[in-house]
């Protein structure tokens, strides 16, 4: 009686999937750091997702496209900002109930509708998010 023998896959199927793994390793790794080069899409406010993109879309005209304020309103880099002075809630009740001129010259601030309340933390995540990266202006 014939035992059957050890079938090994062939020397580059094996080196193959080693090498796809270590390129999925790499791949994540690069991710999870940002990649490093200058036109990496992740320093451009615009393009970081969800968040970004409801901020450039409902904030971006008062408060900048890279959050650095315009004619129409302050930046969100301010100091002012920081979570410790203006909280999330701060924004979340500027957001659906308008805001007094308090610190600034610009006006009352307008409530913007039609946001969920999902939306306005995907906002609040990405303004944070942005301030931990850039920092804020004192």
């Amino acid at each position: 009686m014939n035992q059957p023998e050890s079938v090994e896959p062939p020397i580059w199927r094996r080196h193959g999937t080693i090498a796809a793994a270590a390129t999925v390793l790499v791949a994540v790794f690069a991710a999870s750091c940002g990649g490093g080069s200058g036109g990496d899409t992740a320093t451009d406010p615009a393009s970081s997702g969800a968040g970004a993109e409801l901020y450039q879309a409902n904030c971006a005209s008062c408060h900048g496209a890279d959050l650095g304020g315009t004619d129409k309103g302050p930046s969100h880099l301010s100091i002012v900002y920081e979570p410790n002075h203006h909280g999330d809630d701060a924004f979340r009740s500027a957001i659906a109930n308008g805001a007094q001129q308090h610190h600034w010259t610009f006006g009352d601030m307008a409530p913007i509708p039609g946001l969920s309340d999902d939306e306005v933390d995907e906002i609040i995540a990405f303004i944070r998010a942005e301030q931990e990266r850039q920092g804020f202006d004192q």
